[in-house]
């Protein structure tokens, strides 16, 4: 089966959910650990950075626990171009668990693909034929070349990088390339790390 490529960027609650996901649609999917999102400021920056760039999909389980989350991103993104697809709420127990969930819902990694498929055509998700990160993408090697890692002082070069363009510094460096790449195109990258050079100089000459 093709998969369905989105621009978007598709938040979900878990891991598992990503996994999911990842094997039906070619996107950057951002799980944001349930309700550790409502403390966690580096997971609502990243989202507040991607969703500004390309806007949000928001796809959670249907318990009340799913619609606590997803009414926070909603609120979270209310000034940002935001989707909400909605998995049907269907009775069941996910493999991986010893019991269901306190509802005896399926949550997103549960549910059929074609369930899943659904919610987003329902929630006017289309696939696009040429994505803009198609063109030459950001990889490791662009890192070390503009300081950004694997030089003495990239970490401390990174950090400062990061913050200054809303990512948060703890990402992951697979997880930094899809930021990158879904906020950048590559020599837009190089152009902002050049400004912070020449911005980082001025400060410390």
């Amino acid at each position: 089966m093709e998969k369905l490529r989105v621009n978007e960027v598709i938040v979900v609650e878990g891991k598992y959910d990503a996994v999911k996901l990842a094997g039906l649609v070619d996107a950057l999917i951002i799980p944001v650990g349930g309700f550790s999102v409502f403390t966690s400021k580096e997971t609502k920056q990243l989202l507040r950075r991607l969703g500004e760039k390309r806007g949000l999909v928001i796809l959670t389980d249907s318990d009340a626990a799913g619609f606590r989350i997803r009414a926070y991103l909603n609120q979270l993104a209310q000034d940002l171009p935001v989707k909400n697809a909605y998995i049907p709420a269907c009775e069941g127990k996910e493999k991986r668990k010893a019991k269901a969930s306190k509802e005896g819902l399926l949550g997103v990694e549960g549910v059929s693909s074609a369930a899943i498929l659904q919610a987003l055509e329902r929630a006017g998700v289309k696939s696009v034929g040429v994505r803009a990160n198609d063109a030459p993408r950001i990889t490791y090697a662009d890192l070390y070349e503009q300081g950004l890692s694997g030089t003495d002082g990239s970490a401390d070069f990174r950090r400062k990088w990061l913050d200054s363009i809303g990512i948060p510094p703890r990402i992951s460096k697979k997880g930094l390339l899809e930021a990158l790449n879904s906020i950048f195109t590559k020599e837009e990258f190089v152009a902002s790390v050049s400004k912070w050079k020449s911005f980082s100089k001025q400060l410390n000459p």
